[in-house]
């Protein structure tokens, strides 16, 4: 049986990677390139799209406006 490894890129530095067990920062290349992914989610920089707002509720009364 061959032995195949999977080969992908950081996607922080597009470093060639190979990624498997070995590679304990995977799917990073380093702590480093882990690291600056850490801080563009912290800082915003990097988000997941929210869905739309969803509309009110007009036909329940505890939702109606004040007149």
């Amino acid at each position: 049986m061959k032995d195949y490894s999977l080969i992908s890129n950081c996607p922080t530095c597009e470093k060639a990677i190979e990624y498997s067990t070995k590679n304990k920062f995977r799917p990073f290349c380093s702590e480093r390139c882990k690291l600056i992914d850490l801080g563009e989610w912290a800082n915003e920089t990097n988000s997941i799209p929210a869905a739309a707002p969803l509309k009110s509720n007009k036909t329940d009364p505890e939702f109606d406006e004040p007149h």
